[in-house]
């Protein structure tokens, strides 16, 4: 750490920002940002989404800056690395937090702390006595307000000149806000660390601070005493915008010409014009806003978020169409490396935010309705804007900050061409949600495209996060939206648009109803068992064999069965992604010769991903690969007349898989099976695969079964952890059952321990 007692010069200003810019993609985040910071605590506040965050991030240098300045006391850092940033005496407690909920206080303070410094840990447990007591405990096992105190004290322990805070009071209870406040109060007062304030709470920021800066539309537009706007609570209203909502009438704020100007630097190409009324342009609507509608707004001029500055070109020139990469193979699809993680263990990611979700500029009524009602039962919420319209929100969570996790970028969003936009939305989202921390449960409402736009990121959390869609389309097919997810649908019967006596009641029941889960959770958890989950599959056809291996293992094991109709492996596996599954025996895997024959239990392209993405111990098996499922006889397709059926009733009709299938098959599954980096057993039951395949059955086809068998076999990739079994039985035999669970045992032990200890 030789690099800390290389200062800059003393003189100088702590922090000085110059005409910064910063673009996110096309998106002009930071637009020519000018700031000093002497001594002592600068307040920074303004509207979600005007890129304060963003402006710590460009300080650390966590974000590249396209054009600009910032220096460190005489120092220039920009385009330096952030590790360099931190070791010359700058630090950084990021909104979030950000802590390891494996780890114990003790452990993330003894990972920055050193010797010879001003703040030691024993400093930081003489400031926050709380944090002493909880030592030993991790950070998934502290309140938000211990937390908070865990990521200040891992920011001082790098003994800062500068620290930079960012929302550091955000989701606290106000009697720890009171101590977070009181903190930054006595840092500014009796140390000589210099405090850069990132703050939502205009209480708090006002009684810390001299002064205050405001952030309008990606600029330090002001600067005022901190009394001043304290004391002026219609100045709050007209520069903050507060206690405005989405659907009201904008109007941003013109920062007068009198204004501090602390460089000479030109105004950068895209200076705003001035406010001017005007007939909002038709063709800048969602669809769903009705094509005769006529209403006169307010003119925001273009803004960073605008089409007309995400291109280099001529001011109001839409860019040209992005495409938004997929993933070769969707069973390992994770997002964007930059966003890469896993998703949350259920334990974890719990909390008490609601989050209400939708296209504000379009439902921003309807939504902060449901916000409020759900505010009333004394929850709190959190609201994320959806649109890709551009338009100024004053949701919590502002469409560029979720935008920003689509694969193309925030500019693959925002690119004028609706189609693509949506699609890019709606997986922005889903790598998003299941990053936050501290959800409680998520609620929605919208016509098909919100629908479309948010059930999938709900479908990525966890099961037994409460999820609840309020949707026009809730009284169809809702398959396509609910998947193997714990989503609860709630038709509309009106239109989402507008509130009147039906909608209102709807509405009012849907937010009642996630408000009580949330509720639930806190005090109510599912009965709990001491048995890790099992899951396992099954169809008819197995049934014999699944009940067999389930008398074995139900004292060990919770066993939780699915039924293998397209649903029931997609549900298994979302349980295994959510951690809820400590191993499975995937016994009937039939799923796949409808996905590839164009059966009605179809699995897709994601069969076996969570346990490619888990690790966790898989047993599996061929069970009922030999028939494909169809609907009545007359359903079935024409090409397939001259084949082997089964009426099983009237309602479904069974056909025979060919050896070329099975063929096909093998070499699809062993595809996955090789992907699989935890300990793998799969079982070929030589006597046959279901009840209809045995001697004397309408199945019975030894020579399918064998070119099944040989092309598993032929592209297995043995290795100490995975290994191919031969089994001489057929799948419902006791010999088969008790193979089964041998293979469970050898690749988890610890059960077999404990089975053994049993006994």
């Amino acid at each position: 750490m030789a690099d800390r007692n290389r200062r800059g010069n003393s003189n100088a200003p702590v922090l000085q920002v110059r005409d910064l810019h910063v673009y996110y993609g096309h998106s002009h985040a930071l637009q020519g940002v000018n700031l000093t910071l002497d001594r002592g605590v600068l307040s920074i506040v303004g509207r979600n989404g005007m890129g304060k965050t963003t402006l710590c991030n460009a300080i650390m240098g966590l974000l590249p800056a396209r054009r600009g300045s910032v220096q460190f006391e005489g120092q220039e850092i920009t385009g330096q690395p952030t590790h360099r940033i931190s070791s010359i005496g700058v630090g950084y407690c990021p909104q979030g937090r950000r802590l390891w909920p494996s780890l114990t206080v003790e452990e993330h303070l003894r990972l920055v702390s050193g010797s010879g410094r001003s703040w030691t840990i024993d400093r930081v447990y003489d400031t926050f006595p709380r944090l002493y007591e909880r030592r030993r405990n991790g950070a998934g096992q502290l309140s938000g307000g211990e937390q908070q105190m865990v990521a200040i004290s891992r920011a001082l322990l790098q003994d800062p000149s500068l620290l930079i805070l960012d929302e550091p009071t955000e989701g606290l209870a106000p009697v720890i806000v009171d101590q977070v406040e009181n903190l930054l109060r006595t840092l500014a007062e009796e140390s000589d660390v210099t405090i850069l304030l990132i703050e939502q709470n205009i209480a708090v920021a006002t009684s810390v601070s001299e002064d205050v800066a405001i952030m309008v539309n990606g600029r330090v537009g002001n600067v005022m005493p901190a009394k001043q706007l304290a004391a002026d609570r219609t100045l709050q209203e007209r520069l903050l915008g507060v206690g405005r909502h989405s659907h009201d009438d904008v109007d941003l704020p013109m920062i007068p010409a009198s204004a501090p100007q602390e460089t000479s630097a030109a105004k950068p190409d895209d200076t705003e014009e001035p406010v001017v009324e005007r007939e909002e342009p038709q063709d800048d609507r969602t669809e769903e806003t009705a094509p005769d509608e006529k209403s006169t707004l307010v003119y925001v001029p273009p803004t960073r978020w605008s089409s007309a500055h995400w291109q280099d070109g001529k001011p109001g020139e839409r860019p040209a169409k992005q495409t938004v990469a997929k993933p070769a193979r969707p069973f390992d699809a994770k997002p964007e490396p930059v966003f890469a993680e896993p998703l949350t263990p259920l334990e974890l990611l719990r909390g008490d935010d609601v989050y209400v979700v939708g296209t504000f500029d379009t439902k921003g009524a309807e939504l902060n309705y449901i916000r409020d009602r759900i505010v009333e039962r004394g929850l709190s919420v959190r609201t994320v804007d959806l649109s890709t319209s551009g338009k100024p929100s004053s949701a919590d969570v502002p469409p560029h900050m979720v935008a920003a996790y689509a694969r193309g970028g925030a500019g693959s969003v925002f690119s004028g061409d609706r189609g693509a936009s949506i699609r890019a939305m709606q997986e922005a989202f889903e790598n998003w949600l299941p990053r936050q921390r501290g959800i409680g449960g998520v609620i929605s409402a919208a016509g098909s495209g919100g629908t479309a736009l948010a059930t999938p990121a709900m479908r990525r959390l966890p099961i037994g996060v409460p999820k609840v869609m309020i949707s026009t389309v809730a009284s169809g097919d809702v398959g396509q939206y609910v998947g193997p997810a714990d989503i609860m649908m709630m038709y509309s019967v009106t239109d989402v648009q507008g509130l009147n006596q039906i909608s209102r009641r709807v509405l009012a029941n849907g937010a009642n109803a996630i408000a009580g889960m949330v509720k639930s959770a806190r005090t109510e958890r599912p009965a709990s068992t001491d048995k890790p989950g099992l899951g396992l599959t099954m169809f008819g056809v197995t049934t014999t064999a699944v009940q067999q291996i389930t008398a074995q293992l139900e004292d060990r094991y919770d066993c939780l069965v699915f039924h293998a109709t397209g649903v029931g492996g997609k549900s298994m596996e979302k349980l295994a992604d959510s951690g809820m599954l400590s191993a499975a025996i995937d016994l009937t895997t039939t799923e796949v010769c409808d996905m590839m024959m164009g059966g009605v239990f179809a699995a897709d392209e994601d069969r076996f991903g969570a346990f490619i993405r888990t690790r966790i111990p898989y047993v599996g098996s061929v069970g009922a690969l030999d028939m494909v499922n169809f609907g009545a006889r007359d359903t079935v397709p024409e090409k397939y007349n001259n084949r082997t059926f089964v009426e099983h009733n009237p309602q479904v009709t069974l056909m025979r898989t060919t050896r070329d299938e099975n063929v096909r098959m093998g070499e699809w599954i062993v595809e996955r099976l090789n992907r699989m980096d935890g300990p793998v057993r799969f079982l070929i039951p030589e006597k046959g695969v279901s009840a209809l395949d045995a001697p004397g059955q309408a199945f019975h086809d030894p020579e399918a079964d064998a070119a099944l068998f040989e092309a598993i076999a032929r592209n297995f990739q043995e290795s100490p952890n995975r290994r191919l079994v031969r089994v001489p039985h057929h799948i419902n035999d006791p010999g088969f059952a008790d193979a089964a669970v041998r293979a469970l045992d050898e690749i988890n032990p610890m059960r077999r321990e404990a089975r053994n200890a049993a006994h």
